[in-house]
């Protein structure tokens, strides 16, 4: 077998949607001649948990971790609950308006490039370079956000020469919450001169959407795959949904910027217009949501059917998934955002329910839904399709028709067939 170094952050018991990518591409791997060997962090500062978790991380692979110092050890003992804010991607108009805030965003942005886990590189890159020798590796796998491991990368590349591979979950500039940061001028162009050069420097780049892809082929002439998050495990064609409610769920974070507005007022006059909507509506959400959302969902008078259960495990969010007549998919409203594919979506997959999307303009999840033969996202402006929407599935409800069969065509999105691709991409480049 060939040995492949995996530089990760995310890593059990860290939970989100950030650890799931690599825990699975490990446990397939070896089905495809490759030996994962996982390097992470020893003393991560992890805002979200899922023990879980633990319990997924295959037998066989080697995880080797090596200390990390960061700034949010110390900036938690001043402020926990914005270091966590702050750290998670959760960033609303509330916490941009105090001064602490402010400055914690400001330092984030610009005193520590491209973010917070940049002390880490050499240190970890010193470790690694006796590491990689000792044990004859000579192909690396970095995986951002956060996308100072890149520089681990990058750093191994030119003084071993290794063969460096840089797989892209989200964008790096392109990303949305930068402009939250407010990065100088410098800064900026700092964070651009990095990623390019890790797009110049990398034997072959990997992208988890077409967006991102699209994006990096202006700026490197390296070779860019596409490999989508996914699912795993078999789909089951008798899952259980609830009968008695007609619940319509998101599971995952609901931002500030992903607030739609228009969702909430379109579920609204469905109560007011129909009394059996009414009746058995039910709006679930499970994950991290924030003030702003919440009160939204109260100015349109919902309360009554809110049912928030604040984070929960992976194992437990796909059951709420299964039970649910409707998913709901939303992303914030702007180009930036089209680029991104939420991993969640592949669990909705598998949980073979309607989806009700909403997002940009020609987002990337299209693609996919066109694969699958799925209904195309919703525009946030389009108030009245959603309504609409929203009725027919509830129509479906109660005639008895919760079934929503795609099965063949998500199979391509399985974590071995995409581990098989990747397989295939690591053996052609280098």
């Amino acid at each position: 077998m060939t040995k492949v170094l995996i530089v990760l952050y995310y890593w059990p018991p860290a939970g989100g949607p950030g650890v799931q990518r690599w825990l699975k591409f490990v446990k397939y791997l070896p089905d495809f001649g490759y030996e994962p060997i996982v390097f992470a962090p020893e003393n991560p500062f992890y805002p979200l948990q899922d023990a879980e978790l633990l319990k997924e991380v295959p037998n066989q692979v080697k995880v080797v971790k090596y200390p990390i110092r960061e700034p949010y050890t110390l900036a938690k003992i001043f402020n926990k609950r914005k270091t966590q804010t702050i750290s998670s991607g959760i960033i609303s108009e509330k916490d941009k308006q105090g001064f602490m805030e402010k400055l914690l965003l400001f330092i984030r942005g610009n005193l520590f490039i491209p973010d917070a886990r940049v002390g880490w590189v050499k240190p970890a890159t010193k470790y690694l370079e006796s590491y990689l020798k000792k044990n004859n590796i000579t192909k690396v796998i970095t995986t951002g956000p956060p996308h100072s491991l890149h520089l681990i990368g990058l750093a191994l590349k030119r003084k071993l020469g290794i063969a460096w591979y840089a797989d892209f979950r989200d964008p790096w500039t392109h990303i949305g919450y930068h402009k939250d940061l407010f990065l100088l001028p410098a800064s900026q162009k700092r964070h651009q001169r990095l990623e390019t050069t890790v797009l110049q420097q990398a034997d072959a780049i990997i992208t988890t959407s077409f967006g991102t892809a699209k994006e990096f082929k202006k700026k490197t002439k390296r070779p860019i795959r596409v490999i989508t998050n996914g699912y795993d495990g078999n789909i089951k064609k008798d899952v259980f949904r609830k009968k008695d409610k007609f619940i319509l769920a998101h599971v995952g974070s609901l931002l500030t910027n992903r607030n739609p507005k228009n969702l909430w007022v379109a579920l609204a006059e469905l109560r007011q217009e129909n009394k059996n909507f009414l009746e058995y509506f039910e709006l679930q959400l499970s994950g991290k949501v924030s003030e702003e959302v919440i009160n939204s969902i109260q100015k349109e008078g919902l309360s009554d059917c809110l049912n928030n259960k604040g984070y929960v495990s992976a194992e437990k969010a796909f059951s709420f998934m299964c039970e649910a007549s409707l998913l709901s998919l939303i992303e914030i409203n702007s180009a930036q955002h089209a680029s991104i594919v939420p991993g969640k979506l592949f669990a909705y997959l598998k949980a073979q329910r309607p989806i009700l999307a909403i997002g940009p303009k020609n987002w990337d999840v299209n693609k996919i839904f066109e694969q699958v033969g799925y209904k195309p996202a919703f525009e946030y402006t389009e108030k009245a399709k959603i309504k609409a929407y929203i009725r027919d599935q509830f129509n479906n409800f109660l005639q008895g028709k919760t079934d929503f069969n795609s099965t063949d065509e998500i199979k391509a999105f399985h974590r071995r067939n995409l581990t098989q691709n990747l397989a295939f991409f690591l053996n052609d480049q280098v």
